[in-house]
């Protein structure tokens, strides 16, 4: 009898290997590799050889009109923002967050608006017992809706079950790690299951006209767990984000196969479950303090929505040798990049400070043009001197200290003079004026071409910027 074969997958890329080690050379992750049963081979001569050849492929032009696709539309605006309108028929959706941040809340509430609208929905649950379900429907006031409810883990009894004529028309899959195909010799949760289970329920999708919603976890990192082909088998992929110390949840979009990437939705949460956010800007600034060094708003681009949100810093001198930069919100290399250009084109003295930067309201910013925003709590924080409260900055800096522009700059100095701002720190337009360039009315535009411009408004005589001593601290020795 012959030896069934093995094979070595690890769990966190998906690389196959012959052996064991400790280590996945692909992905340099340690003990993620597990024994599995390897697929049966074929048998000899079954190629393309022996098949035969091939039926021949028609091809079309790119010109021509394709309809939109229908959708079902849930009612929940910014669940259809980060959708791009609604969901798709016979589309497949993931969703990925940290545990406990409200995915399957926000699944929940989105099948019972769907069948409110008389769209059959399904909630399939692979973690959760039915009474679970039913007491935070209980809670959050959605017991009467005529959601049909069911836990399973077994992939061929889910598809079984859907593939009939009166199968729901959206079903929710809570979650795809806890699935499992009978035909695959691997335990629920790992690479070969994952990716087996995604790939027949995409199947049944397409097949069908299901709109199919995954929940997924994710791994200390943030990345949905399982192999990286999963992400690439669906439609659509968001991410739900949040600090379990804010009320404040992000939906966003990082592939959408049917709308906009990059598209953000908000949601408060509360005791009633997840809210919409109409108006995000005047959320995140509700707590906003006047006249206090080191913060700042930035006017940024979530998708295709301005949103405003405060900028805060914090410098302060270091007690250790080596001073400590922590950064909430944005990215640590950008700010180790913009304090390199505040000390070698501008000349101000960070280095013996330690800096803290924090995003307010729980939101991640992306995009380079809060490069100047930052600089400017940064500096601010170093003078003890506040940024004018009815400023709005934004900007990307470069390495020579040059401020550059960036994209979309009327869209921000318009929801900035929504909310009343009347001042604007940008960098120079050099493009042609014209109708599209002109200013947002009510709010006047200071243009600078360098990061020098911004430093010399907080320290008009010239001299060194530099934290003023606390009282009662002993004077530093530099040696």
């Amino acid at each position: 009898m012959a030896r069934p074969l093995k094979r070595f997958v690890c769990q966190s890329c998906g690389a196959v290997t012959s052996k064991w080690s400790g280590r996945c050379e692909s992905c340099g992750e340690w003990n993620t590799i597990v024994e599995e049963a390897a697929p049966a081979p074929g048998p000899a001569g079954s190629g393309l050889a022996r098949a035969g050849k091939g039926r021949r492929l028609e091809f079309a032009g790119l010109a021509g009109s394709t309809p939109q696709p229908p959708r079902y539309r849930s009612g929940i605006a910014e669940f259809d923002r980060v959708c791009g309108g609604g969901l798709v028929v016979g589309s497949a959706l993931l969703i990925g967050g940290d545990p406990g941040i409200g995915k399957s809340t926000l699944l929940l509430q989105v099948a019972a608006a769907l069948a409110k609208q008389h769209t059959a929905c399904a909630y399939i649950s692979g973690e959760e017992a039915l009474d679970q379900v039913r007491l935070r429907a209980e809670r959050l006031g959605l017991h009467g809706a005529p959601v049909q409810l069911t836990a399973a883990t077994s992939v061929r009894d889910i598809v079984a079950t859907l593939e009939h004529a009166d199968a729901p028309k959206v079903a929710v899959i809570d979650s795809i790690q806890t699935m499992w195909l009978d035909t695959v010799e691997s335990t629920p949760g790992t690479v070969t299951q994952v990716r087996a289970s995604a790939q027949a329920l995409v199947e049944l999708a397409k097949r069908r006209g299901i709109a199919v919603l995954l929940v997924g976890h994710v791994t200390k990192d943030g990345a949905i767990a399982g192999p990286r082909v999963l992400e690439h088998m669906v439609d659509t992929v968001l991410y739900f984000e949040g600090e379990r110390g804010h009320q404040f949840r992000i939906l966003r979009t990082v592939k959408n196969r049917f709308g906009p990437t990059d598209e953000i939705g908000v949601f408060e949460m509360s005791d009633r479950g997840l809210a919409d956010v109409a108006n995000p800007s005047a959320l995140f600034l509700a707590e906003r303090r006047s006249q206090v060094s080191g913060a700042c708003v930035f006017a940024g681009i979530e998708g295709t929505r301005p949103v405003l949100v405060e900028i805060q810093a914090l410098v302060a001198p270091s007690s250790f040798a080596t001073p400590r930069h922590a950064v909430v919100g944005w990215d640590s290399n950008r700010l180790a990049m913009v304090l390199a250009v505040l000390e070698a084109r501008c000349g101000v003295s960070i280095g013996a400070n330690d800096v803290y930067l924090n995003v307010a309201g729980g939101l991640r910013i992306g995009e380079p043009a809060a490069d100047l925003a930052v600089a400017a709590a940064v500096v601010s924080s170093l003078a003890d001197e506040a940024v004018p409260p009815d400023m709005v900055v934004f900007g990307e800096i470069g390495l020579g200290g040059e401020v550059r522009p960036v994209g979309q700059r009327e869209a921000r100095l318009r929801e900035a003079a929504k909310l009343g701002f009347r001042s604007a720190l940008v960098p120079r337009s050099h493009g042609a004026a014209g109708p599209a360039s002109r200013p947002a009315e009510g709010i006047a535009v200071d243009e600078i071409e360098h990061l020098s411009d911004l430093v010399r408004r907080f320290q008009p005589d010239d001299r060194p910027l530099k934290r003023p001593r606390r009282e009662g601290a002993p004077e530093r020795r530099r040696d």
